[in-house]
C-alpha cells in the first residue's frame, strides 16, 4: 500500500505546486496528468509484482505439499518393507513439510488479500484519474473561455481610456469639416466671379447700344437744322 501512499503524497504536491503557478492552467494541468498516468504505470508494476509474489507463495506452498504426500509415500512403503524405524523417518519429513505447507498457505493467505486490495486500490486510482482527465478538459475549457473574455475587455478597456486616440478622431474631423468649408467657399467664389463677368459683359453690350441710339438721334436732329434747299440743288 506504501506506492499507492506516495502517489497521493505526489499528487497532493503537485496540485498545490500547480495552483500556485497557474499561470497557464492548459500546460500546468496537462503536466499533472502526465505524471498521474506515470505514477499510475508505477503503481500497476509494484501490484505485478505483489501478483508475483502471491504466486510463487501459492507456489511453494503447492510444493511443500506435494513434498508431504510424498514423504508420506515412501512411510507408506516401509512399513510394508517392514522397515518402521525408517518409516518413522519418513513420516518426521513429512512432518517437517507439512507445517511448511501450512505456514506457506498463511502467508499466501494474507498475500492474497494484499493483493486484492491492491486491486481496487488500482481501479479506484484508474476511475479518478480518468476523471481528472475530464475535469482537467472541462477547466482548460472554462480557462480558454476565461482569457478570451479577459483579452476583450483589457482591449474595451484600453480603447475606452485611450482619450487621445479619440480626440485624433475628433481633430480630424475638425479637419475634414473645415477641407469641405474651403471647398464650399472656393466653389461659391468661382460662381460670384463668373456672375460677375456675365453681369459686366451685358453692361458693357447695354452701353454700346445706348451711345448708337444717343448718336443716331443726334444725327436726325443735324439732319433736320439743314437747309431745305440742300435737297432741291440735289433736284437741279
Amino acid at each position: 500500500m506504501g506506492v499507492f501512499s506516495r502517489l497521493k503524497t505526489l499528487i497532493s504536491s503537485n496540485v498545490n505546486d500547480i495552483i500556485n503557478k497557474a499561470e497557464k492552467p492548459e500546460k500546468m494541468l496537462n503536466q499533472l496528468i502526465i505524471d498521474m498516468n506515470e505514477q499510475l504505470i508505477e503503481s500497476k508494476k509494484a501490484v505485478a509484482m505483489a501478483i508475483a509474489d502471491e504466486k510463487k507463495l501459492e507456489r511453494e506452498r503447492d510444493n511443500q505439499e506435494a513434498q508431504s504426500h510424498e514423504w508420506e509415500r515412501k512411510a507408506m512403503l516401509a512399513v510394508q518393507a517392514g522397515k518402521d524405524d525408517l518409516a518413522k523417518e519418513a513420516l518426521i519429513r513429512k512432518q517437517e513439510y507439512e507445517k511448511a505447507a501450512q505456514e506457506y498457505q498463511k502467508q499466501w493467505e494474507a498475500q492474497k488479500t494484499s493483493v486484492e486490495s491492491l486491486k481496487e486500490s488500482l481501479r479506484e486510482l484508474q476511475k479518478k484519474i480518468e476523471e481528472a482527465q475530464r475535469k482537467k478538459n472541462l477547466l482548460v475549457a472554462r480557462a480558454k473561455r476565461a482569457e478570451a473574455q479577459q483579452k476583450i475587455q483589457n482591449t474595451i478597456s484600453s480603447v475606452s481610456g485611450n482619450h487621445s486616440a479619440f480626440d485624433a478622431f475628433d481633430r480630424m474631423a475638425a479637419k475634414v469639416d473645415q477641407m469641405e468649408a474651403q471647398a464650399d467657399a472656393a466653389k461659391e467664389l468661382e460662381d460670384l466671379s463668373a456672375d460677375a463677368n456675365l453681369e459686366k459683359r451685358f453692361a458693357e453690350l447695354e452701353k454700346s447700344d445706348s451711345s448708337a441710339d444717343i448718336m443716331l438721334l443726334e444725327l436726325k436732329e443735324k439732319m433736320k437744322a439743314l437747309p431745305e434747299h440742300s435737297g432741291e440743288t440735289g433736284k437741279d
